[in-house]
């Protein structure tokens, strides 16, 4: 009657659709067993095999479970599972019930990775429904078109039975009209964890919270005394700011129990965004930075959220200790980098955040290690490696999870987290459905590691370190719930790292071999550490001339830093990008102090001076320089005597300077001469300005005509002068003599007393004579033109002959 009703299209009741699903979910699965003990039978068989599955139609609806509360039930509580349906198939599906099924409790936390990872519907493996009236039913399931469904059900209606894991689906069961008849058309499945009293021995569980994020500053800092600093993008302000992925890890992780994992990097970016901050855009050009308030908020709410918790610091920029092990040991200079992004972890959480933090631990991407990773994460001074127990495999055949610290030698700890707790939580977890999927299976995997032993353990849960918005949530409901358990209490990372080992817990650190190979692709290249040291080298030319060198040596520190960075992984050629805008930056701010580009310089004479001028456009002070200027060829021009010739040189910020040299000729033609900087260890600074000097000196032999040319022509003025003075003085004595023959004598009778005319008064005569003949008469004038020269002694210091 019942079925003459089914197809006649009546609805039959609630308790007689139960019965009957119930029955033919049981009835199937001995069939089922039958088919799977079946031998092998080739091809045929297989298309059987296929066939069948095809026929369940388990995947033609989709059932998803947004919400299941309590995510952990006890006893009295009401269970509420809310989800959808979706018919994913072309027909319609007609007479279709949404059911919960309960199967058995799991044993092991193998067995959890079993059942989650079935896609299709197994009779018998998947449990009866729970029945009754805690029932969803469509009349009509449209395809395409999702219907939502809420079923609620008094947790004591389960039967529960021992403390465990219990698998629990959600199904949804109708037909079509290609299959009218009953079947189980779409499943779900996801764990309830079932522990209503206290454990006797809890678990000791330490969970990770990081805040890590990609690098966002460059080397570069605005043309001011303010060193304003800027920013590859604005990225970093997204994260920030109101349901920003950074935003919500800080606002979940302050109501929870965990350890702070902390990349200081992350707190100086949003440190020096309170500031006045740019922000690079087309070409050279940068914008303000606009985001100060929010960066403000968000470490004001830091600062509380890790008030009395503990926090660990990650080298600064968290630098890829794997890379660096592979690929940078041999590089000089690397390891130096990682020592340095250590020392200023400490320091820099503690000026942002108020807090001393732990630096003592090295986390190696995924937790992947082997003995070239260990040697390298604990150079800088750590003491403990966070790894993770897929990659430190147990092999003694532990019948339980050990704890998680491991001696692995050379006083070092590897503390151990959990792979399979620490890996859930990745991928799109957007959804509601895969959330609430991976925080009920979270949760499942706890309880069932508690359950294995009774005894103390500790465990470290070591998520991804830049979960998603999405994830950071259902990682927040997941630990919110463990920690409100009955099975699990909080504990702080330094504690696990110290608790007393198990002693079969492997404590072999796997072989480089072993390393994943997915892993090592993603490695910075050898040539990235090769760059970063020519870059450092650069540096340390340019620092040693500097008069603030810190201004400059600090941000190209914290840049090399972030040049290693483990968030690089996946994006080598943004990698190679901000490796280049480095180098390229440093460059830059060397050519700012530089020779002025000197013309061809004419030398005329033996001796001259060279001015050679060098330009700082730097905003501070240059010094310990050395100007060299050179003689390319010094037989012919010599600079203060020598070949070469050097001065020291400051130049204020910019400003200039000019440094002059003295140089000689020894010969005519033209000598190249070479500038150049030094610093005070020899090391030559920028480029070379080369430049010509012609000389053109006057020749020996011009030298002799001239200076000939002027004896004579002193000597001829020197003869005339002494001719003028003899001729004034026998004047005067002629004179002298007329007048005493006027006196004692004839007057008209000059010669001597004797009456004759000497042989000097015959001469001075007929000088005389000849130059009253060669003067013109003057008869309008009786007078001389001048008066007659004084016979009187010349002055001091002229020369007079005798």
């Amino acid at each position: 009657m019942a079925e003459a009703a089914d197809f006649q299209g009546t609805s039959p009741s609630p308790a007689r659709r139960w019965l009957r699903r119930t029955g033919a979910l049981f009835a199937g699965a001995p069939l089922l067993a039958g088919l799977l003990q079946l031998p092998a039978a080739g091809p045929t068989h297989a298309a059987g095999q296929n066939s069948l599955k095809a026929a369940s139609g388990s995947g033609t609806v989709a059932v998803a479970v947004d919400s299941l509360t309590p995510t952990v039930p006890g006893e009295g509580d009401t269970l509420t599972v809310s989800g959808t349906v979706t018919n994913k198939g072309k027909q319609a599906v007609t007479d279709a019930q949404v059911d919960l099924l309960l199967g058995p409790a799991l044993n092991t936390r193998s067995e959890i990775d079993t059942v989650a990872e079935r896609t299709d519907y197994q009779a018998g493996l998947d449990g009866s429904p729970v029945g009754g009236k805690y029932v969803k039913e469509f009349s009509k399931l449209t395809p395409g078109v999702a219907q939502r469904f809420s079923i609620s059900v008094p947790v004591d209606k389960l039967d529960l039975g021992r403390d465990g894991v219990y698998q629990f689906s959600v199904s949804l069961s109708g037909e079509t009209s290609a299959r009218p008849w009953e079947q189980v058309l779409g499943i779900q499945r996801t764990f309830l964890p079932w522990q209503p009293d206290g454990a006797d021995t809890k678990t000791r569980t330490t969970v990770l919270w990081p805040l890590v994020s990609t690098s966002h500053m460059t080397a570069q800092t605005g043309s001011n005394e303010e060193q304003t600093p800027v920013f590859r993008d604005d990225a970093l302000a997204e994260e920030i700011s109101a349901g920003g992925r950074l935003q919500q890890l800080v606002s979940l992780g302050k109501e929870l129990d965990v350890t702070w994992v902390i990349d200081p990097d992350l707190l100086a970016s949003v440190d020096a965004m309170t500031e006045s901050y740019r922000v690079q855009g087309e070409g050279d050009t940068t914008t303000a930075g606009a985001h100060r308030e929010v960066a403000r908020q968000w470490l004001a709410e830091l600062q509380e959220a890790v008030r009395d918790k503990e926090v660990v610091a990650l080298p600064f920029a968290d630098p890829d200790v794997a890379s660096l092990a592979h690929n940078g040991t041999n590089v000089t200079g690397s390891l130096s980098h990682l020592k340095e992004a250590t020392d200023v972890a400490a320091d820099t959480v503690d000026s942002v955040l108020h807090v001393q933090p732990t630096t003592d631990f090295a986390w190696p991407v995924n937790g992947a290690v082997d003995p070239s990773i260990v040697k390298v994460a604990t150079s800088a001074g750590a003491d403990k490696v966070i790894a993770r127990s897929d990659s430190l495999v147990e092999t003694g055949g532990l019948p339980y999870t050990p704890s998680a610290a491991r001696p692995i030698g050379g006083g070092t700890t590897a503390v151990v987290a959990d792979a399979r707790m620490s890996t859930l939580f990745q991928g799109n977890l957007a959804r509601a459905s895969s959330s609430t999927l991976t925080v009920q299976r979270f949760l499942a995997q706890s309880l069932a590691l508690n359950l294995q032993v009774d005894k103390q353990r500790n465990i470290v849960v070591a998520p991804q370190r830049m979960p998603t918005a999405s994830q950071a949530r259902a990682m927040a409901e997941a630990v919110k719930a463990l920690q409100g358990g009955t099975w699990s209490e909080s504990q702080e990372l330094t504690a696990a790292a110290v608790a007393t080992p198990d002693s079969g817990a492997t404590t072999k650190v796997p072989a480089a071999s072993a390393y994943p190979s997915s892993l090592r692709k993603q490695e910075l290249p050898h040539a990235a550490f090769e760059q970063i040291a020519t870059t450092q080298d650069k540096l340390d030319r340019f620092k040693v001339i500097l008069s603030k060198e810190s201004r400059v040596v600090t941000p190209f520190g914290r840049a090399m830093n972030r040049e290693m960075s483990t968030s690089w992984r996946g994006r080598s050629g943004e990698a190679a990008d901000y490796r280049n805008g480095i180098e390229a930056y440093i460059d830059s701010l060397a050519g700012q102090v530089t020779l002025i580009e000197k013309s061809d310089t004419k030398l005329s004479g033996r001796s001259a001076t060279i001015p050679v001028t060098v330009q700082n456009n730097l905003v501070q002070g240059v010094e310990h320089l050395v100007l060299r200027l050179t003689s390319e060829n010094p037989r012919r021009l010599e600079i203060d005597g020598e070949r070469y010739y050097e001065q020291p040189v400051e130049v204020s910020g910019g400003h200039s300077q000019t440094v002059k040299f003295t140089t000689s000729a020894q010969a005519n033609g033209q000598a190249a001469v070479v500038a150049q900087l030094f610093t005070e260890d020899g090391q030559p600074y920028g480029a070379p300005v080369t430049f010509d000097v012609k000389v053109t000196e006057f020749t020996a032999t011009v030298m002799l005509v001239i200076g000939g040319g002027f004896l004579l022509l002193v000597l001829a003025g020197f003869r005339m002068y002494t001719q003028r003075k003899r001729a004034a003085a026998r004047e005067a004595e002629r004179d002298a003599s007329q007048e005493a023959s006027e006196t004692d004598g004839d007057p008209e009778n000059p010669e001597g007393p004797d009456g004759r005319l000497t042989p000097e008064d015959l001469l001075e005569e007929e000088s005389v004579t000849r130059t009253r003949a060669d003067a013109p008469e003057q008869q309008s004038d009786p007078t001389p033109d001048t008066p007659a020269e004084s016979a009187d002694p010349s002055g001091t210091g002229e020369r007079v002959d005798r």
